[in-house]
């Protein structure tokens, strides 16, 4: 199975952070917030990712292709010039870095991963700014027991964002920003199968509106409850809250 990251966005909201790199590069604990939910994935068995850039997404194509360096000890032997990379336990990760536009929408991103994709084989789908410790295997058992397009996992979360009205499991309506409804939201970390992209109309389209809210009338749009640990990194605000939870030793999402 693959992963779908989205990482092309502008991160206005961080913008304290953002003016450099783009959002899921900012670090937590001295690591991109990317590595993190890639680690979260990778717990699971998950090791093949795409990830849709737009905005500075030469920054991340940087970070992979100094993936090793970074991440071990070098020896740089400055008569020569000669670079050793000392070999340390790295992930067993596939890592595919595509270039979705600057200013293309969620919905345009998957659009243009379509090719990536199989024909039937489902795929997880997610945002680079949320980690939760998830059980991505019980999430990808209840996405295969129902039949249906798309999963959403769904979390509970301040008001500020859209929520998810149920009936039974089956998502009854989808609502981007309400004024009142149940109190689940979308914490990203979908299940999708291939055929919800004929959903999406072009690089316009917001993958949390028109897809989704369709997908919800069809009945095609089933939730997946996540009662633990979930957070968004919107602000700085929330880098920090993430920050003080990896610095005290006791990450709820480090799952690896």
């Amino acid at each position: 199975m693959k992963a779908i990251i989205l990482a092309g966005g502008l991160g206005t909201r961080l913008s304290e952070e953002t003016v450099s790199r783009p959002k899921p590069m900012v670090e937590v604990g001295g690591k991109p917030m990317l590595w993190h939910i890639m680690n979260i994935h990778s717990a699971h068995g998950i090791n093949e990712f795409l990830i849709a850039v737009g905005y500075k997404g030469e920054v991340i194509k940087d970070y992979f292709l100094n993936f090793y360096a970074i991440n071990n000890d070098i020896t740089v032997d400055m008569t020569t010039g000669k670079t050793i990379i000392h070999d340390g336990n790295q992930p067993n990760w596939k890592a595919h870095i595509i270039d979705t536009g600057l200013h293309t929408q969620t919905g345009g991103r998957l659009k243009k991963l379509q090719k990536w994709l199989e024909r039937e084989e489902a795929f997880m789908f997610t945002y680079g700014d949320g980690v939760a410790d998830i059980d991505i295997k019980a999430l990808m058992e209840f996405h295969k027991s129902h039949g249906k397009l798309a999963t959403v996992t769904t979390v509970r979360s301040p008001s500020r964002f859209g929520r998810i009205a149920f009936d039974g499991d089956q998502v009854a309506n989808f609502y981007e920003k309400p004024e009142a409804a149940e109190g689940w939201i979308n914490g990203g970390y979908f299940v999708l199968n291939p055929r919800v992209i004929d959903y999406i109309d072009d690089d316009e389209t917001i993958w949390e509106r028109t897809p989704v809210e369709r997908l919800a009338r069809d009945g095609q749009l089933m939730g997946y409850r996540h009662y633990g640990f979930w957070s968004c990194m919107d602000t700085l605000k929330e880098k920090m809250f993430l920050e003080e939870q990896w610095n005290s030793g006791k990450a709820p999402w480090k799952i690896w």
